[in-house]
């Protein structure tokens, strides 16, 4: 029996493109997403629901994929990255937001790449020190960016490198 490889297999291209756009279009929502103070408190609490719900959308998404990883050897990873991403990039959005409405929350977190940075070093648990939350609402949505990074995404990139090094060795030709 053949085992079958993205790379090998030409019907995997199409995802890999849809995958790809995927990302671009998270990072382009990313940089474009209005985030100004809104003095209606309908539409802050219409926000701060919606970003609950794509956290969680994102979430299941990443178990889902997850999941499926462990059921299909050969599934596609991209979702699970795009995953990721989406995580990522909704908890920096998230992050800079706090600063706009509450700049007394973080210290150091001023612009959509302050917070990007922020969060990533959140995800990679090195925490240089120079973004830091000050204010007990950044403090507990740190909290949660820690707890949904090491469960959610750690867990996720362990399984895509894994899943890339079992490829890797299946790719290699036996001596």
């Amino acid at each position: 029996m053949q085992v079958q490889h993205e790379e090998s297999d030409p019907a995997f291209k199409p995802h890999r493109l849809r995958w790809a756009l995927a990302a671009l279009a998270l990072i382009v929502l990313y940089a474009v997403v209005p985030v100004r103070i809104e003095p209606d408190p309908a539409v802050l609490i219409m926000r701060w629901t919606a970003t609950a719900v794509l956290l969680a959308a994102i979430a299941v998404t990443i178990r889902w994929q997850a999941v499926r990883q462990l059921r299909e050897p050969n599934a596609p990873l991209g979702a699970l990255v795009v995953g990721i991403l989406g995580g990522l990039l909704l908890f920096a959005l998230t992050d800079y937001t706090v600063a706009v409405y509450r700049p007394d929350q973080f210290d150091g977190l001023h612009t959509r790449v302050d917070a990007l940075y922020f969060a990533l070093s959140t995800l990679s648990t090195v925490g240089f020190g120079d973004i830091t939350a000050h204010g007990q609402g950044a403090r507990i949505l740190v909290c949660l960016q820690m707890a949904f990074n090491v469960t959610a995404i750690a867990g996720s990139a362990s399984l895509i490198a894994r899943k890339l090094t079992e490829r890797a060795r299946a790719r290699r030709p036996r001596a």
